[in-house]
């Protein structure tokens, strides 16, 4: 399989080297978490001002009509993305959209509230004083053990956190009585705590039939079945759409990097239903 990129490192993937994916691949981090917003220079500006976070991008989004998506970056591999659509409605329901704070019930299936990571203590202690030195609240900090917090609102009545602590021992923090609640049984919290590795075959996996049994994403039946028809292969030629807005580069990409093109053939992309 072939790889190109105009400029910069070679890039390879799994076949053109001959090495295969660990068994036990996860994913390792959030690229980016993608919030609705009705006011998407509200939100830069909080990112920004309140948390020091960089505007990274800001364009149409992609095959979505009339809508802005923006990116904050919080690392180079970890960002808060916004999308602003015309459609997107701006009044919150308490305990249906919004939970208002990081305790209250909200919806399944929708966002809680949203914790971001500093290195330390102090790192929590100094983000506290900046948020109110904008004068913005903030609650805090409380030692949960494992990680400690502070808390404050964002526009638009997002419920956030700022957060230090890693490697959660589950020894300790798996609470027999909630286990039991949850209808979780020993073995199964031993799956949970060590999922199951994956060997990746050969070839590619064609699409599974749609099951209404399994999650899936919310398009109408017609427009779904086509969409998830359609060959993994005509999926990345007709969807992608790698070029930026602007070409020219800033100085941060420093003189000798230039926007990479990666071309993936049908083998490796795979034949998705046909």
């Amino acid at each position: 399989m072939s790889v190109t990129e105009s400029t910069g490192p070679h890039l390879s993937l799994y076949r053109a080297t001959g090495a295969a994916p660990a068994p036990d691949l996860h994913p390792n981090g959030v690229n980016h978490l993608a919030l609705s917003t009705s006011d998407m220079k509200a939100q830069l500006t909080f990112f920004a001002d309140v948390l020091g976070c960089p505007t990274r991008a800001l364009y149409w989004m992609h095959g979505v009509a009339n809508t802005f998506h923006g990116f904050v970056e919080l690392a180079g591999d970890s960002y808060i993305a916004f999308v602003q659509s015309p459609a997107n409605p701006t009044e919150p329901v308490w305990g249906v959209t919004h939970s208002g704070n990081a305790g209250d019930p909200v919806t399944a299936g929708t966002m809680q509230h949203l914790a971001l990571n500093v290195d330390s203590i102090d790192d929590v202690l100094t983000m506290r004083d900046r948020i109110r030195s904008c004068g913005v609240q903030v609650l805090g900090p409380i030692d949960h053990g494992m990680i400690q917090s502070i808390y404050f609102a964002g526009p638009e009545h997002l419920s956030l956190e700022i957060c230090t602590g890693r490697d959660i021992d589950e020894r300790q923090w798996v609470d027999p009585e909630v286990q039991a609640l949850c209808g979780i049984t020993d073995a199964e919290l031993a799956q949970l705590v060590e999922p199951r590795g994956f060997d990746r075959p050969d070839e590619p996996l064609v699409q599974p039939p749609f099951d209404e049994s399994k999650p899936s994403m919310h398009y109408p039946p017609p427009v779904r079945d086509v969409l998830m028809a359609l060959p993994d292969a005509e999926v990345w030629t007709r969807l992608s759409v790698p070029d930026p807005p602007v070409r020219q580069l800033s100085h941060r990409a420093g003189p000798n990097v230039t926007h990479r093109r990666v071309s993936v053939p049908e083998r490796d992309v795979g034949p998705g239903t046909v």
